[in-house]
């Protein structure tokens, strides 16, 4: 950087002296300079070996012609006269090699840019390196992962490790739950892993969504209905998903959609395990035991009258309340994981994902919850165009999203520093695009903020 910053002292009229050249061919790094119009000026000798070109093949060429001939892929120098500001990208060239390169503009007195000074470093063996370690690191989250599968549940937040030892708990008696949570939170999976780690595990599981029912058909979904007993019955009278569900497991998601006047039938269930078919005289003993669900507050609903008290306090003998999944982040990369094994299966394919991808993720504050993120590992499989998903496969919305400020003492102080000023960085290479202005806004050298993203294995700007 030291010989940019002579360069931006030398007298722009003239052409690059002989000792400036000498020096230039001393340096290791790869330099190249190109006037305001975008004309070579010079490159020296490690630009010669790292492009494999010949320098008397491009001085007084056009940066344009050879990028469209293939020897810049991308010309940085391009780049700088476009934004009219400093460029570093991460790009390869045409012999495959990874190279880190900054393009710095020089400007007049009138602020036009009469040089772009460029200087490209190799970095391929880092590069390779962060993907072995990259590798390395997969395979111990998912030994991890593995570990951490409590009885199918896959998790490593220590709000999830108290909902599975209280359902686990739970699990061995017969006592109705309530499972509540924000929608998508995975309170269906949670109702399943309490019915099959129970004894009834090799009776029926029941689920019943009392939302997705017309009211005028859920009475009798639930219940069953003689011969006749309604306009368009069965002839023979149908049985119910209670009936079905007997010596197991009727989960009722969604029950604070359930009408008033079946309200009352539910608490006969659970009061007196017994029902009666619609059109029918005959009292049905029944054996199940109720998980209900949902993602309404049921108290503030008793205290409006829409939902029964006494039903209310039946159905809260043991309440289980799962956490959102912004408040346990470190879930994230196992489920983005889980949902990328489960989908590679299905549609054949073999995709994986960067840390990168899951550093961006786990930013996120996810409103749908579980649900939404394994949207978010379908829609990945499907149109990730490479076998690696990045970040620049996320949707858009994803990757504008800043992220919640939250204090938590589940980490340490240096990995909550760390969370922070990796948060930082991508934020300000998000909203300044370069290095240098990144650096500018954060009251730091560039040399800081590069060395930093590949220390988080940051995105650079484009």
């Amino acid at each position: 950087m030291a010989m940019v910053e002579a360069l931006k002292h030398m007298d722009t009229s003239h052409e690059i002296s002989q000792d400036i050249k000498i020096l230039l061919d001393a340096i290791t790094e790869a330099i190249f300079i190109d006037d305001g119009s975008g004309e070579t000026l010079w490159i020296n000798t490690a630009c010669e070996n790292l492009y494999k070109i010949d320098r008397s093949e491009v001085l007084g060429q056009s940066i344009y012609e050879l990028e469209k001939s293939g020897v810049f892929s991308p010309s940085v120098a391009r780049q700088v006269l476009e934004r009219q500001s400093e460029v570093t990208i991460m790009h390869n060239n045409r012999h495959g090699k990874k190279l880190l390169t900054t393009g710095t503009p020089i400007h007049d007195q009138q602020g036009s840019i009469v040089r772009v000074v460029s200087t490209s470093r190799d970095i391929t063996e880092l590069v390779n390196l962060q993907g072995t370690l990259e590798n390395v690191q997969n395979e111990l989250d998912e030994l991890k992962d593995h570990l951490s599968n409590y009885g199918g549940l896959v998790f490593r937040s220590k709000g999830m490790y108290q909902v599975t030892q209280l359902a686990k708990r739970l699990s061995k008696i017969d006592s109705t739950v309530l499972v509540t949570g924000e929608s998508g939170v995975g309170k269906g999976v949670i109702a399943k892993y309490i019915h099959e780690s129970g004894h009834r595990k090799d009776k029926p599981f029941i689920k019943i969504n009392c939302g997705a029912i017309p009211e005028a058909l859920l009475e009798s979904e639930l219940f069953g209905h003689e011969e006749g007993a309604f306009t368009g019955s069965k002839k023979m009278g149908k049985i119910g998903l209670f009936e079905l569900g007997n010596h197991g497991t009727v989960f009722l998601d969604e029950i604070g959609e359930l009408p008033m006047h079946l309200q009352v039938k539910i608490l006969q269930v659970i009061q007196d395990k017994e029902i009666m078919r619609v059109g029918g005289l005959k009292i049905v003993p029944i054996n199940v035991r109720i998980v209900a669900a949902t993602n309404k507050d049921l108290e503030k609903m008793v205290l409006e009258k829409t939902f029964r008290k006494d039903l209310y306090y039946r159905l809260n003998v043991v309440p289980i309340n799962i956490p959102p999944l912004k408040v346990r982040k470190e879930d994230i990369a196992p489920l983005a994981k889980l949902f990328l094994k489960v989908y590679n299966e299905k549609f054949n394919d073999e995709k994986r994902i960067h840390q990168r991808t899951i550093d961006v993720l786990t930013t996120y504050a996810w409103p749908g919850n579980v649900r939404e993120l394994e949207n978010i590992v379908e829609r990945l499989v499907i149109t990730a165009d490479n076998q690696w998903i990045g970040p620049e496969d996320l949707p858009s919305y994803i990757l504008k999203e800043e992220p919640e400020e939250k204090v938590t003492y589940e980490v340490s102080l240096v990995e909550a520093v760390d969370q922070v000023e990796r948060q930082m960085i991508q934020l300000a290479i998000n909203r300044y695009k370069t290095t240098r202005k990144a650096a500018e806004a954060l009251k730091v050298s560039q040399p800081t903020i590069v060395r930093k993203m590949m220390k988080y294995k940051l995105s650079a700007g484009d």
